[in-house]
């Protein structure tokens, strides 16, 4: 019944016009007081790793998969992130930049793109990086289509145990 609810918000908010990057909850809108505290160091990831291919984003520690998810990407989910609005997922290293949790979509983990290569990229091509990647709740099991302005959408259950598990600062592959 929850995820029902949740895809229903989603729908509501993609008619609205609402980006997966806006920074403040909608009215009625968790804004993450109940976030879930991280658990123990022992328990948390040290490691995430997405396979764009796959739709999947595993969290990893000590090199052994922790926990799996299901993922949801951008509208145009081939190739790597090259300028504002072009919806794709980037791809390279990342860390997690910030924990978010008056995200309009539950709770957010901010990915660090741009990065350094990134940027240089995007100067040599007079164009302006983007930049609000995250990865975020709101996507229901029943959902099944890419729907992100380039994010990487998990259900809100699956977002509250990755948000428990993984830090500010830990490590992100984005792979093809």
């Amino acid at each position: 019944m929850r995820d029902a609810a949740a895809g229903m918000a989603l729908a509501l908010m993609l008619i609205a016009g609402v980006s997966c990057t806006r920074q403040t909850a909608p009215p009625a809108q968790s804004t993450g007081a109940n976030a879930p505290a991280l658990l123990p160091p022992a328990q948390r990831a040290d490691r995430i790793e997405i396979d764009k291919s796959e739709r999947r984003m595993r969290l990893l520690r000590e090199g052994r998969v922790i926990a799996s998810y299901r993922i949801a990407l951008g509208d145009a989910p081939s190739g790597h992130k090259r300028q504002r609005g072009d919806e794709r997922t980037p791809e390279g290293e990342y860390r997690i930049s910030e924990r978010n949790r008056n995200s309009a979509f539950h709770l957010s983990l901010r990915v660090s793109y741009p990065n350094d290569g990134d940027r240089r990229w995007a100067r040599e091509h007079g164009v302006d990086p983007g930049g609000d990647i995250m990865i975020h709740g709101g996507s229901s099991s029943w959902w099944r289509q890419d729907w992100t302005d380039g994010c990487a959408a998990v259900s809100d259950a699956e977002i509250e145990d990755i948000w428990s598990r993984v830090p500010v600062g830990t490590p992100i592959r984005i792979d093809p």
